[in-house]
């Protein structure tokens, strides 16, 4: 089943086996509403750590019932994330969630060598599927919120996410965009010449049933007419499925103005834990909290 816009998620993983949502710190409303209403949706139950007084009023405070979840009271942050990760540990099926907790923490407990969720040599990255109204089907984008500046070899890690998430979305053959600000190697652009690395890994066959495609401007990636008339040909060119950003200064930026700015409605995660892990912003929605519950669900 290809998925043509974030809404069919909650069609399609109901379908699927109900998972657990481990949320970490979860006190807040906006994490306390997005994991009500994913239970009541019948995506996930749900177990959130933190102080049970402060969610229980929160709850009540906002006729949330917080007997649909499992509360595991923790006093501090640093405790509610290693209950959480200790949690997610013990119970098959788990996705963990970000609530009110700083970034720091929260990648600190998943990083954590003896206790936390990163298997030996991966990488870590966020990904997101953006359902913008301008765009003719989804777009899915790395990494906006994680790795600065990411190396070759993080890259080419990179790509295998976009194309496992791509898949996982119902795209056969993803379409990949390496983006930089121009189709020119110039030896001036790391980001140009990140992307020619990359390319003969794609030229190995590292990434199939994926087609990669760089270096390529963002206007061509997502825009036929763009791409005809610089002469660019390729089957990336104005009908890409995954952009991956040469840095998170171009991604993040490219992520909020989505939000802000075209009405998107979107979702991310981060992948390469052993669980898939939902990172919203401060900024996110409850709908976009919600709709990154339901991807991590279709994921895991």
């Amino acid at each position: 089943m290809k998925l043509e816009r974030l809404a069919d998620l909650f069609v399609y993983t109901k379908s699927l086996r109900k998972r657990t949502l481990v949320a970490i710190n979860a006190v807040d409303l906006h994490s306390l509403e997005a994991i009500s209403e994913a239970i009541k949706l019948g995506i996930v139950s749900g177990i959130v750590t933190g102080n049970r007084d402060e969610i229980i009023r929160q709850c009540k405070a906002h006729q949330i019932d917080h007997q649909s979840f499992h509360i595991i009271h923790a006093e501090t942050e640093e405790d509610a994330a290693r209950l959480a990760v200790d949690q997610v540990k013990q119970t098959p099926g788990c996705i963990l969630m970000k609530g009110l907790i700083s970034s720091d923490r929260y990648m600190r407990a998943i990083l954590n060598k003896e206790a936390g969720l990163l298997p030996p040599g991966n990488v870590l990255s966020h990904v997101s599927v953006i359902d913008n109204p301008n765009y003719h089907k989804l777009l899915i984008v790395s990494d906006v919120a994680i790795i600065p500046y990411p190396t070759i070899p993080q890259k080419i890690a990179m790509v295998h996410y976009l194309t496992k998430m791509a898949m996982d979305l119902g795209i056969a053959r993803p379409k990949i965009a390496l983006i930089t600000p121009t189709e020119q190697v110039l030896p001036s652009l790391i980001s140009c010449t990140d992307a020619v690395e990359v390319m003969k890994a794609a030229e190995d066959g590292r990434f199939e049933p994926a087609v990669v495609f760089g270096p390529m401007a963002l206007d061509v990636a997502i825009d036929l007419e763009s791409a005809q008339i610089k002469g660019i040909s390729s089957e990336v060119a104005g009908d890409a499925d995954c952009l991956l950003f040469p840095n998170i200064d171009a991604g993040n930026v490219f992520y909020k103005m989505n939000t802000k700015l075209c009405g998107a409605d979107q979702a991310a995660v981060v992948m390469g834990a052993n669980v898939p892990v939902v990172l919203s912003s401060r900024g996110d929605s409850i709908q976009t909290k919600l709709n990154s519950i339901a991807l991590a669900a279709l994921l895991s």
